[in-house]
């Protein structure tokens, strides 16, 4: 299975939720982190926290779940 960039993470509590939510899917994915201790997270404050890769079939259904993710919720 060919996996492409499904999309950019903003941060890691966004990657975390992400990831228990496709482990709960079975969705096959693999989280990337920019973190570089050598340049001590540089790249995550210009490029995001990470990516995500998965298989393009999911791209669709990813992207969503990741819509629902940004969403704020309000208060009740």
């Amino acid at each position: 299975m060919d996996y492409v960039i499904i999309g950019v993470l903003e941060h890691e509590i966004e990657a975390s939720l992400l990831e228990a939510v496709l482990q709960d899917q079975g969705i096959s994915y693999r989280l990337r982190s920019y973190r570089d201790i050598a340049y001590d997270g540089l790249f995550q404050a210009s490029l995001g926290w990470g990516v995500i890769y998965a298989d393009a079939a999911n791209r669709e259904e990813i992207l969503a779940i990741l819509a629902d993710i940004r969403i704020p919720q309000e208060d009740s």
